[in-house]
C-alpha cells in the first residue's frame, strides 16, 4: 500500500481499498482449512460439496432470523460480488450467482487474492471521469448512482466482509 497522499479520486479510491486489504490480509494469512467449513451456530449458511463443485446456501429473500455465514460461505459471497462488480464496471455482462463456483477451503485465499488483483486492475482502467458514469449495481439502475459509488461500496462490502470472516477465526480460535 503506497504511503503517498491520492490527488485525484481514483486514487483515494485505491487508497482505501488497499487499506482495507491489507487489513483483511492479517486474517487471511492466518485462516487454516478447517476454519471455512466451522459452523458457528446451528443456523448457519456454508457451502456443500455437490456435482458441480461447492454449493452455497442462498435463498431469494432473506430469511428471518437471518443464518450465520460460515468463512466459506462470506469468501464464496465475496468472490461472486466482487466478479459481479468488475463485469458491471467494465461493461460485460456478469456471470449468473450460481456460476461463480468457490474453489474449496485450500484454495480460497488464493482465489480472493486473485479477484483483488482483477479488482486493481479494473480500477488502473478508470480516469476520474469514469466515475461519473451511471451505474445499476448493485442498485436499481434509476437510483441515480455512479461506478464512484458502486467502487465505494466495493471498499465497504470488503471491509464488512474482512471483519466478519477476521471474528469468525478469532471465535473460532478462542474456543
Amino acid at each position: 500500500m503506497s504511503d503517498a497522499a491520492p490527488t485525484d479520486r481514483t486514487g483515494l479510491l485505491r487508497w482505501q481499498f488497499e487499506l482495507t486489504w491489507a487489513l483483511f490480509e492479517y486474517h487471511l494469512e492466518r485462516l487454516e482449512d478447517d476454519d471455512f467449513l466451522w459452523s458457528p451456530a446451528a443456523l448457519t449458511w456454508t457451502l456443500h460439496p455437490g456435482p458441480d463443485g461447492w454449493e452455497p446456501d442462498w435463498a431469494d429473500t432473506e430469511p428471518d432470523p437471518v443464518p450465520v455465514p460460515t468463512i466459506a460461505w462470506l469468501t464464496w459471497h465475496l468472490g461472486w460480488w466482487w466478479t459481479t462488480a468488475a463485469a458491471h464496471v467494465r461493461g460485460r455482462v456478469p456471470a449468473d450467482r450460481a456460476d461463480v463456483k468457490w474453489p474449496g477451503p485450500a484454495a480460497a485465499v488464493e482465489w480472493l487474492r486473485g479477484h483483488r488483483d482483477e479488482w486493481l486492475a479494473v480500477l488502473d482502467e478508470l480516469a476520474d471521469a469514469d466515475l461519473d458514469a451511471p451505474s445499476g449495481y448493485p442498485w436499481p439502475a434509476d437510483a441515480g448512482l455512479t461506478v464512484a459509488h458502486l467502487a465505494g461500496w466495493v471498499n465497504a462490502e470488503l471491509m464488512k466482509n474482512a471483519a466478519e470472516i477476521g471474528q469468525l477465526r478469532l471465535v473460532r480460535a478462542a474456543a
